[in-house]
């Protein structure tokens, strides 16, 4: 079962990737995503290897970004590729299938392409401006999340992305969204991890 929160990877270099990653799974993280750029792929690689050895060692599930053939190399749990990325449907022919693919949306139109490709989930973002990325997609904010949610009608897992911090959760988790990838929050304060889980149940329940 796909986690509710994402830890997307930060770092000035793979060294501090590999570290925050593993403060991640200490601190309870149930799934990271290994999001390295402007590095060649014989590096991503050798990360992506190090990365799958922590993530193995606290059964935490591994997502590459963008590097489908590292991550069936490397044995991860799945792949995440952006709008400019690899097709989901060339992805998936080189990923066993018990590998997920995920993929990143902007608009109705972006999410309706992805799941007729068949992909697991669909981070959909962002929720607000993020220095995560370079080329930051136009911002939804809650109301752009309840707009798509409502159109869409799908029972493919919608995940927010994009500047969430903690008092985001609750009202995120009203639009309908699956669950959250969070960068910035959780690499400033790893602790934020049990609390974001929190939220993010205490939400759900009092969704049902």
């Amino acid at each position: 079962m796909l986690s509710k929160l994402h830890y997307i990877s930060q770092g000035a270099t793979p060294t501090q990737h590999l570290e925050h990653i593993q403060k991640a799974c200490v601190s309870g993280i149930e799934l990271v995503q290994l999001r390295l750029k402007n590095v060649s792929e014989d590096v991503v690689l050798e990360t992506a290897k190090l990365a799958r050895e922590i993530t193995s060692k606290h059964n935490v599930s591994l997502i590459i970004n963008d590097h489908y053939k590292i991550a069936a190399q490397v044995k991860a749990d799945g792949v995440h590729l952006g709008k400019s990325d690899t097709c989901p449907l060339i992805a998936k022919a080189a990923l066993a299938s018990w590998q997920i693919i995920g993929g990143t949306a902007n608009t109705l139109e972006d999410c309706q392409t992805l799941i007729n490709k068949n992909v697991d989930y669909i981070g959909l973002g962002p929720y607000r401006f993020t220095k995560t990325k370079t080329k930051l997609s136009p911002i939804l904010g809650r109301q752009g999340y309840e707009t798509i949610i409502k159109q869409l009608q799908t029972k493919t897992p919608i995940v927010a992305i994009g500047g969430i911090v903690l008092k985001d959760v609750s009202e995120i988790i009203k639009t309908g969204v699956y669950g959250i990838a969070v960068s910035g929050q959780i690499t400033k304060d790893f602790n934020a991890i049990p609390k974001l889980n929190e939220l993010i149940n205490s939400a759900y329940s009092n969704a049902l």
